[in-house]
């Protein structure tokens, strides 16, 4: 019994065959830049992504007879409980519409449903970015217009929390963590009692990240909007791909940035411990969230396997609880597990509507 992960990225679609007992075959795509920037629309995106994903599955000796079933990463959809969900129509005209913004994951489940039809097998996605539970509380912004959205790497987090409770011997649903997923965007979460009750948009709020601007005065982002040198795209492209590290030091990339650091430049010292700095206060923010009652703070994500950073973040918050790394994504391992999950019948799916 084999299963089909894909994960698709702004440049790059992750794709991997796993058994029970782990990955078989890996491969990363990168797209092609004029083929990304060429087709902004989702149908056109779709046909050239499935383009490529086939030539990769044929040079890397994947084959389709094999497959029990085809699960991605689950995209921007309406707000949703965690979980596993079979693709269905209304989730294809969800990711099609783009309901909740433009977003690569969007493209997750259309492939992996293409891909299933062809054979006759089933297509999922587990805990899309817009799983949903939060806390009224959390959903108040201070304009009753711009209500705060659930929107975050609930995949990772929650595939963390899992494996931070069973390394701690403790039941998921019977603690809170602290859980900060740092990538190319960073999500910090208030996770009580399994349930993601508070969370930044890592597009839009929280700290600045390698590409994106974070959280950013509101009357300095109006002017700048209505300055007349940029077009609404050009600024919302500039907030996500060109804000943070690369608006800073022209580069996303943290090993160049410690190299830096290490050769004597105290102003990439100065971006790199301030996004260590908006991280921390997220932290100790979402642990006010839960009263201060925390099992323990989760650091997880690509960025986490920065020793630098991290001691700069447990320098400031190792006072609230203990601290446990996790470096890396383990988003293909923990959209494979939920696949088996359905297969063998060990967690009820869920219908998307």
């Amino acid at each position: 019994m084999q299963v089909l992960v894909v994960n698709p990225g702004s440049t790059t679609t992750k794709l991997a065959i796993y058994s029970p007992s782990g990955p078989l075959i890996e491969k990363t795509i990168t797209h092609k830049t004029k083929m990304l920037t060429a087709f902004p629309d989702v149908t056109l995106q779709l046909a050239a992504r499935l383009d490529d994903v086939s030539s990769a599955m044929k040079e890397s000796g994947m084959r389709l007879d094999l497959i029990s079933a085809v699960v991605a990463r689950g995209g921007l959809v309406g707000p949703v409980e965690p979980g596993i969900y079979p693709v269905n129509a209304r989730m294809l005209k969800d990711l099609r519409a783009q309901v909740q913004g433009p977003h690569a994951s969007n493209l997750g489940g259309l492939i992996a449903d293409a891909i299933a039809g062809e054979i006759g097998i089933p297509a999922y996605v587990v805990d899309p970015v817009s799983c949903d539970q939060f806390h009224p509380l959390a959903r108040l912004s201070g304009l009753p217009e711009i209500p705060r959205k659930s929107l975050s790497h609930a995949l990772n987090i929650r595939a963390t929390m899992r494996l931070a409770s069973m390394e701690l011997g403790c039941d998921a649903e019977r603690v809170n963590y602290v859980v900060a997923h740092l990538g190319g965007g960073i999500s910090v979460a208030a996770v009580e009692r399994g349930r993601i009750i508070d969370a930044n948009n890592a597009n839009e709020q929280g700290p600045f990240s390698p590409e994106r601007t974070g959280e950013l005065p509101a009357k300095d982002v109006a002017e700048l909007a209505f300055s007349g040198d940029f077009t609404k795209d050009e600024l919302i492209g500039k907030f996500l791909t060109k804000g943070g590290l690369v608006a800073y030091l022209g580069t996303s990339r943290a090993q160049e940035i410690e190299r830096r650091i290490a050769a004597g430049d105290e102003y990439a010292r100065l971006v790199y411990e301030g996004m260590a700095y908006q991280i921390s206060k997220e932290i100790g923010a979402m642990a006010s969230v839960l009263s201060g009652k925390v099992k323990a703070i989760l650091v997880c994500g690509g960025l986490a396997g920065s020793d630098l950073l991290v001691s700069m973040i447990l320098e400031r918050v190792s006072f609230i609880a203990e601290i446990r790394v996790y470096p890396g994504e383990k988003e293909m391992e923990a959209l494979a597990e939920g696949a088996y999950r359905a297969l063998l019948g060990e967690e009820e799916v869920k219908t998307y509507v």
